[in-house]
């Protein structure tokens, strides 16, 4: 037995599905031991962003905002839907001003990680934008709606730990987030 996995060889896909948010493929693979291969589902959306906006004080600017799959309100970062060509930072500013009407510095990416890569193809980019300020009004999209929450970082991640923030990409985020406050705090006190 080996100590890592084979890569399966991938046959081919066939359309199943398509929806306004994601499109649904049967992909054929199979193991390179086997001689017959099997059929997975995997789902085709767009990249996403998560934005963590960090005011000059060290606060988190989070989102509440009503969550159709559980039928609930959900305090999260600010996010959506990365739009063809556009570059992961340039998103996460745009979406920023939509949802919120703040600005900030210049952002940073901080991670790429796969939403559930068993059937999921896309990725979600982790933004920090820092010196983030009231600056526009908001433009939300039809169904949205939104109230912000200022809460300092450490309360954040501790609210986060004790399951207050329960939307798994954020939690990445907060994860990706703490490294690189800790990392800021070292290099200057509070300032970000």
């Amino acid at each position: 037995m080996s100590s890592t996995p084979e890569s399966w060889l991938r046959e081919g896909e066939r359309a199943l599905l398509h929806t306004r948010v994601f499109d649904v493929q049967a992909v054929r693979f199979r193991h390179p031991r086997r001689t017959e291969g099997r059929e997975f589902i995997a789902i085709d959306a767009p990249d996403w962003v998560v934005v963590l906006p960090v005011t000059a004080n060290g606060e988190l600017l989070l989102v509440r905002q009503f969550r159709f799959g559980v039928a609930q309100l959900s305090l999260e970062l600010p996010g959506g839907v990365i739009e063809p060509g556009e570059a992961p930072v340039d998103a996460a500013a745009r979406e920023l001003a939509e949802e919120t009407g703040y600005r900030g510095g210049q952002p940073e990416l901080i991670g790429t990680v796969h939403p559930n890569p068993a059937i999921q193809r896309n990725r979600a980019h982790l933004v920090v934008i820092p010196n983030v300020v009231l600056a526009v009004d908001t433009a939300w999209d039809a169904d949205e709606e939104l109230s912000l929450e200022r809460i300092p970082i450490p309360a954040v991640l501790e609210l986060a730990r004790g399951g207050g923030i329960t939307h798994a990409l954020m939690l990445n985020g907060l994860f990706m987030l703490e490294g690189w406050w800790a990392r800021r705090k070292a290099a200057g006190g509070d300032a970000v």
